[in-house]
């Protein structure tokens, strides 16, 4: 990394750094900093910092864009930064009738950054997030800069197998009850979901856990669509899209956790295989599912790199 975007990267960590000295959590400011934006799909949250270019950040399940929270800190000095919340998760509100699927997540983000009047972007996304970035990818190709994937469905591996309980929780209609019981047992939600998608589980304090998993369980409509938002990863929302991701031109930079069992890293060199434009691979070894959130820093030096080689 060059030293500017070093410094910079120092000084977004040393801000949000004097934010927590004040007393004030990272929950509580990346919530006063939430926005919604009315569209024909619902009213859809969203995060918004920086200027210039765009920057678009898609977040996993069950998260929201405060999973980006780090990196957004540390890149918002060099670009417009937008993460929003997908509809089905997070605090984005829509009508029941509408689809939570992989395909109209698409189309709200594309109706999303038309709102918001930005023509194209550099995408950084992780897990279903990621599924969405190669679907957009495909559908809206002069409108992506450039990729950075980590640890996310491929069309070999989407839904992965490992993810299967959930699943079949969420047909049941008994995912969200099971969400629910982190409320109230921190514990719980670190000893298993916590566990299994951070290096360190400690991290996943009792107010990031109310931030994540309190609008999926909040009311029966969004309890269904937390349910509907998981049924819609099968049958396998990629099935066919390799051949049109070959074709992509758009530079392309894996970022994979080595110790994630959902998506190891030989989902990150089938990429690598695939994409025409591919920059490769950096391997983040303590990194699991989730690691943007632990490991900021290095979706911020590799965003960098691969934003001044264009």
């Amino acid at each position: 990394m060059k030293r500017r975007d070093f410094l910079y990267v120092s000084a977004a960590a040393i801000v949000a750094g004097r934010a927590q000295a004040a007393g004030q959590s990272e929950v509580e400011r990346y919530r006063q900093a939430r926005r919604f934006v009315d569209l024909p799909c619902g009213r859809i949250a969203y995060v918004e910092r920086g200027a210039g270019k765009a920057a678009l950040f898609l977040h996993g399940a069950p998260l929201n864009g405060f999973q980006w929270r780090g990196a957004i800190d540390r890149l918002a000095p060099h670009r417009r930064c937008i993460a929003p919340d997908f509809m089905g998760l997070g605090y984005s509100q829509v009508p029941e009738n509408q689809s939570v699927a992989p395909a109209a997540q698409v189309a709200m983000l594309a109706a999303l950054l038309d709102a918001l009047g930005v023509r194209q972007v550099d995408i950084v996304a992780s897990d279903s997030g990621g599924a969405v970035a190669q679907m957009f990818l495909v559908q809206f190709p002069a409108r992506v800069r450039t990729l950075v994937l980590s640890n996310c469905d491929t069309e070999p591996n989407s839904p992965p197998p490992q993810i299967q309980p959930v699943l079949d929780m969420a047909r049941a209609g008994t995912l969200a009850d099971d969400t629910a019981r982190w409320l109230t047992d921190g514990n719980l939600a670190r000893a298993t979901f916590g566990a299994a998608v951070y290096h360190d589980p400690a991290r996943l304090t009792d107010d990031i856990i109310d931030y994540y998993a309190a609008p999926l369980v909040s009311t029966p409509l969004r309890r269904r669509q937390y349910h509907a938002f998981h049924n819609a990863l099968v049958p396998n929302p990629l099935a066919g899209i390799e051949a049109a991701l070959r074709r992509s031109t758009v530079p392309v930079r894996m970022v994979w956790g080595t110790s994630d069992v959902i998506f190891p890293v030989a989902d990150a060199a089938y990429l690598d295989r695939i994409f025409l434009r591919s920059q490769g691979i950096r391997q983040v070894p303590k990194g699991k599912l989730f690691f943007q959130e632990e490991y900021p820093d290095v979706i911020a030096e590799e965003a960098l790199h691969l934003w001044s080689a264009i």
